[in-house]
């Protein structure tokens, strides 16, 4: 039940993510497209209280009550950034605003982005592993626990991967083509573009 419960979490935020920026952008409903938006954590709620009745009704600890530990922490750390990067590519799609600021792909800057979004994993990386420890904790010696220490095992070792490749940008920063700059001539384009956003 709780793999089915993860798979429609998942489609019910793309679905809810749909609906909200439809509300916003196409019918101009702005108040519904936020109450839309704001039902996204309900849905990691839902799944955290589901996964924890599983256990509390003797359901033994396996990969499925690791993997809904992973999906939530992913959800905390990247839902909000997926949520604004959409809602910005909507708006210039759908509303006629400027064009959302591209992220950097050149030199320090992207250097500084991935270590940004690493950040963002290490914390979805942290609450996976409270969530995880808590259901170690709460199982006590009454079942067996060895899958879910295993995907704190992978956590770690998916946020460790993950740091390696961002600090790859800082050792060896990718560069402009010839003639371009170090920094992304596609972010300094965008400079305008968020200024007249902020006029608006």
């Amino acid at each position: 039940m709780v793999v089915w419960l993860i798979a429609a979490c998942e489609i019910g935020f793309w679905v809810l993510l749909a609906l909200g920026l439809a509300a916003r952008y196409l019918l101009g409903w702005r108040r519904t497209s936020v109450v839309l938006l704001l039902c996204e954590p309900v849905l990691e709620l839902v799944l955290f209280a589901v996964t924890a009745v599983d256990l509390r009704d003797g359901a033994e600890p396996g990969w499925e009550h690791g993997l809904a530990a992973l999906y939530i922490g992913y959800t905390v750390a990247f839902g909000h950034y997926t949520i604004r990067w959409l809602d910005g590519h909507a708006a210039h799609r759908l509303g006629g605003g400027p064009p959302p600021p591209r992220p950097p792909r050149y030199g320090r800057a992207r250097a500084r982005h991935e270590a940004k979004l690493w950040l963002r994993a290490v914390f979805g990386g942290a609450v996976a592993l409270a969530l995880l420890e808590c259901a170690v904790r709460y199982v006590g010696d009454s079942g067996d626990v060895s899958s879910l220490r295993a995907f704190q095992w992978t956590t770690v070792r998916a946020v460790g991967i993950y740091g390696l490749i961002a600090l790859s940008y800082t050792v060896w920063p990718r560069r402009a083509p010839a003639g371009g700059r170090a920094e992304d001539d596609g972010a300094a384009k965008d400079r305008p573009a968020r200024t007249s956003a902020g006029n608006r």
